[in-house]
């Protein structure tokens, strides 16, 4: 089975000196998927800082939203399932667009192809789980994913040959059940680095492992490109980006001297806040429920956005005794 879909064709992407984002190359995928001959396509590609989210995850909860915003990382969601991933120019991306069938044995036939490849050129590696190339030492350097297209599958992974610790750290939010899961603490105790057991260049480990996994290559054309950018365009509404996932609800309540209490529920479509609720014994100056919808509605639920919300609006100013500042560190708690 490991020979139907390797080696593969290595699609080579034009260098006409653009800096490209994460949806470019998801979207580079889809149109191989849909308009190339059958056949497995391999390509890799290495992004500017990046957070790229799961298809079904709420982005709130999985990355802090104000922090990759304020360090310059792109947030980018993709169209198979998964977790988040942070990626830096020290990672290799790779994409494998093959003929349509079981998901679950495209996927592991490629995950156990790339443990060999790795392998080979001196990397010594294992499949662990669904989706995970771990190290010897046990720590993961690979985490993989897949999107199904009606008779063609696409794999695709982030390959950690090094990256900036901190910011992978800070920009991804893991879920506490996941790490208990486990039995370890953070983020950095969980991965690994193939610099650390493959002495080239990333360069160097991206070519060697092209030439194993292929054995002859295809060029986009410009007419290529153009399309390509037409579908990456779909990638950047706010509808598909902060997600469409219904009934998340966070809350808020506290009692606040000479005010009374207050609790402000905010329904959320994925990470936009689409309704807000207030509750309490609080005393209205003028339509508190108006106010603090027109304030909210439509806002992303991040602690910067909820405060540029209360410093535009100022919807506290509708109850008694209520002040901005204590309405913005309401917010963040």
């Amino acid at each position: 089975m490991t020979k139907f879909f390797f080696p593969a064709v290595e699609i080579v992407f034009p260098d006409d000196g653009i800096p490209r984002r994460a949806a470019f190359y998801l979207a580079a995928e889809e149109y191989v998927a849909r308009t190339f001959p059958e056949g497995s396509y391999l390509f890799s590609w290495i992004l500017n800082k990046t957070v790229v989210i799961g298809r079904n995850q709420v982005a709130h909860k999985e990355l802090d939203i104000d922090f990759c915003r304020g360090n310059g990382i792109d947030i980018i969601r993709r169209k198979s399932g998964g977790g988040a991933v942070f990626a830096d120019r020290n990672n290799i991306m790779w994409s494998l667009v093959t003929y349509g069938g079981d998901v679950e044995t495209v996927f592991g036939v490629y995950s156990k192809r790339m443990a060999d490849a790795l392998t080979e050129v001196g990397v010594p590696v294992e499949v662990s789980g669904r989706n995970d190339i771990l190290l010897e030492n046990g720590r993961k350097i690979c985490g993989n994913a897949f999107y199904h297209l009606t008779n063609r599958n696409i794999v695709h992974g982030t390959m950690l040959y090094d990256t900036t610790m901190e910011l992978m750290q800070k920009s991804l939010l893991p879920a506490p059940e996941k790490l208990k899961a486990r039995g370890v603490q953070s983020v950095r105790t969980r991965v690994g680095f193939i610099k650390d057991y493959y002495l080239g260049s990333i360069q160097e480990l991206r070519s060697e492992l092209t030439k194993v996994l292929c054995s002859r290559s295809l060029s986009f054309t410009s007419d290529d490109i153009r399309e390509i950018e037409k579908i990456e365009a779909t990638y950047y509404t706010d509808e598909y980006l902060w997600g469409n996932v219904s009934g998340i609800v966070e809350t808020f309540s506290r009692h606040i001297d000479h005010c009374g209490e207050i609790t402000i529920s905010f329904s959320l479509l994925g990470s936009i806040i689409k309704d807000v609720t207030l509750s309490g014994d609080f005393f209205e100056l003028e339509d508190a429920q108006s106010a603090f919808s027109t304030a909210f509605r439509g806002v992303p639920f991040t602690h910067k956005d909820l405060t540029d919300a209360v410093l535009t609006h100022h919807p506290e100013r509708s109850i008694r005794g209520l002040s901005t500042s204590v309405l913005i560190d309401m917010l963040h708690t």
